[in-house]
């Protein structure tokens, strides 16, 4: 009689039920009384786990390579799964028999294959600390991925940056003409948020690359396992310690799903103000990030960037998905968690092509500097600067301010720009004085010049040309610093497979 334990999957396989397996509808884990039913297309999630199909394998082999280490299976069994096992990767995920999923798939692929024996490729472990163990393996690829997308992003941006660090451009608060700044400190701003994204997923790696595998069920195993073992071979940092809250919790996924999600509302931001930029003349998408009217073949449209401003939406929406999915959840395995997973994989694929085409697009983008330069002084936009210049010169600066208030009120009742005049005009009638007497009418010309404005605003982080000069340096040592911390996990996980690959060859 096969026997059969509970939600958590957990079957094994000995005598009869083995060999028979072959002739009936049964799989490794199910066995026959419950391998049929118009339920089990509803349960299975074969054709969603192809994603984690080599991670599966990947953790068979290590488990298998520790039971035979610690004396649970001996040598020449270890050897025919390990095997069997290298035969599944090289049919891959579409030669699988049918299954709930991708993980008893392989195990009744490797029973085919062994007979009885490959059965034991499953002791001390149940499905529960499997599927967790393959999800973490394979997220972890991902996030280390998007983050190398975002330091490609990161590049992109500084070296525009750098190339327009004096290139004068209209700054906005409430979508209204504000300061005058630079396009290199504009795009600053956004590297700077990203240099953020990439701290979030590097910490969200951290809490991902954590061993679950050895947990069984939920209540630990008599088998004399060494878990820490089975996360050396897989490359983990370490082992979660306790048994049930490793197969329980998918706070890894919430946390790289939220990462992951900050990430894109950040490159929506950016590509509001390029699809906004495109619109106004500021900039021009390469043919390459545009599209054009079915209808109206003049027109050029910033459709990339449009779609990738969408991402934060659907970003956001697998988050609160996958937090509604996981709120109030028993301990320790419940099915819903089957449904958790897809969650972060979309967002995490869907996220990380959007940085990849943001790249793209600011790469290849053409900023106007003519028109930038014509719109930075637009609606007195150096306002605050005539301000600054008068408090610096003894007025206090709310009085400074009311007065270039009167000289904006002044200049739009004429229908012009201010000049040094109207600000004069608004300086006598404030304070009963000439501007005369504070500052001299060079000092106010310069201050209403967009550039020479810029360049007045020198305080670390400002638009200065010194100040930016100064941000990109620092910038870049960043990037530099996060670029290396992204290839050395990267060269930790390849030393991990080829050590595992190795220990597997021993054995094969």
């Amino acid at each position: 009689m096969s026997g059969f334990g509970g939600d958590d999957g957990e079957f094994t396989l000995g005598g009869d039920d083995a060999d028979s397996l072959g002739g009936s509808d049964g799989t490794a884990v199910r066995g026959d009384r419950f391998s049929g039913g118009p339920a089990r297309g509803y349960l299975s999630s074969l054709a969603d786990d192809e994603r984690i199909f080599a991670a599966d394998v990947a953790v068979d082999r290590a488990h298998v390579v520790m039971l035979a280490e610690q004396d649970v299976i001996d040598d020449d069994t270890a050897s025919k799964i390990l095997t069997a096992l290298n035969v599944v990767e090289v049919e891959g995920h579409a030669a699988l028999p049918e299954g709930e999923d991708v993980h008893e798939a392989i195990e009744t692929a490797v029973v085919e294959q062994v007979g009885p024996d490959g059965g034991k490729m499953h002791t001390a472990r149940s499905r529960n600390d499997e599927v967790t163990t393959c999800i973490r393996y394979r997220l972890r690829e991902d996030l280390l991925a998007a983050a190398a997308t975002v330091c490609d992003l990161r590049a992109v941006l500084l070296a525009a940056a750098e190339e327009h660090a004096e290139t004068t451009m209209p700054g906005f608060t409430h979508l209204q003409h504000a300061q005058p700044t630079t396009v290199g400190h504009y795009l600053l701003s956004y590297e700077s948020a990203l240099s953020r994204d990439t701290e979030r997923l590097l910490d969200a790696f951290e809490r991902v690359n954590r061993s679950p595998l050895g947990a069984a069920a939920f209540a630990g195993t008599p088998f004399d396992v060494d878990r820490e073992r089975t996360a050396e071979l897989l490359g983990f940092d370490e082992v979660i310690t306790n048994a049930t809250d490793a197969v329980a919790a998918r706070d890894f996924l919430v946390e790289s799903a939220a990462a992951m999600a900050t990430l894109a509302t950040t490159l929506s931001g950016l590509a509001e103000d390029v699809v906004l930029f495109a619109n106004q003349g500021y900039l021009e998408l390469s043919d390459d990030y545009s599209s054009t009217s079915s209808i109206m073949p003049q027109k050029k449209n910033p459709d990339t960037f449009e779609l990738v401003r969408s991402v934060a939406g659907d970003a956001s929406g697998s988050l609160t998905g996958l937090l509604t999915t996981l709120k109030g959840l028993p301990r320790a395995y419940n099915r819903d968690l089957q449904n958790a997973t897809p969650h972060v994989w979309a967002t995490v694929d869907a996220v990380t092509e959007a940085t990849e085409v943001a790249a793209g697009g600011i790469a290849t983008a053409t900023w106007n500097a003519e028109t930038l330069a014509a719109e930075a002084g637009s609606n007195f936009s150096t306002a605050t600067g005539v301000a600054d210049l008068l408090a610096m010169a003894g007025l206090p600066f709310r009085t400074a301010h009311e007065v270039v208030a009167t000289a904006g009120e002044l200049a739009s009742a004429a229908g012009t720009e201010p000049d040094y005049a109207i600000i004069d005009e608004a300086t006598q009638q404030t304070i009963d004085e000439s501007i005369a007497a504070y500052v001299d009418r060079e000092a106010v010309e310069t201050a209403l010049d967009p550039a020479a404005s810029v360049t007045m605003r020198d305080s670390p982080g400002g638009p200065a040309p010194d100040a930016v000069a100064d941000a990109l340096n620092e910038a870049e040592s960043c990037l530099t610093s996060d670029q290396a911390v992204v290839e050395g996990i990267g060269d930790g996980l390849d030393a991990a497979h080829d050590d595992l690959t190795a220990e597997v060859t021993d054995y094969v």
